[in-house]
């Protein structure tokens, strides 16, 4: 069995809100095409944790294998097409499809290696530096993703991410 035939095909429009803080992850989302984003609220500012393109399994991780409230939000920045998986059948098809479970292990492990990168360029770079990288990593994301989700992922302003493009 492929997670194909297990899941929900998708149409969402932009600024779709898939799971909310605070709620329990049931579904597995892969991304056909469109961007999303993880995020969260501190101090009454919304903060962008992370971006996800085609080709990404997203969900609040720790919520999906925990079973415990989520720390993030999940939205659409864009128009999506998504092909939605329960927890139960994705857990159940990976264990019955070894390649399956390979290739989403792979992913995973890329999605992990990401979030250290991310880590520690917040850590070791600059605004302008952790830019550079975001851009080289991302080239598409200046035109599909509005600048003040870049600000808010890069941890600055939309003033001060305009003073950085306006070096370029």
């Amino acid at each position: 069995m492929h997670f194909k035939e297990i899941a929900t095909p998708c149409i969402i429009p932009a600024k779709t809100l898939l799971l909310s803080e605070g709620q329990i992850a049931n579904t597995l989302f892969y991304i056909q095409k469109g961007c999303m984003r993880l995020f969260f609220c501190h101090e009454g500012k919304d903060v962008t944790f992370q971006f996800f393109f085609e080709g990404d399994f997203v969900s609040s991780f720790d919520s999906l294998y925990k079973r415990q409230p989520s720390l993030f939000s999940l939205e659409s920045i864009e128009p999506a097409e998504l092909l939605a998986i329960k927890r139960e059948d994705f857990f159940r098809v990976i264990e019955q499809n070894g390649d399956l479970r390979k290739w989403y292990e792979e992913k995973f492990i890329d999605r992990f290696r990401v979030y250290q990168q991310l880590f520690l360029s917040h850590i070791k770079y600059t605004p302008q530096q952790r830019y550079e990288e975001l851009l080289k990593t991302y080239p598409q994301i200046i035109q599909r993703v509005p600048q003040h989700y870049i600000a808010s992922y890069l941890g600055i302003t939309s003033v001060s991410l305009s003073r950085i493009r306006n070096r370029r």
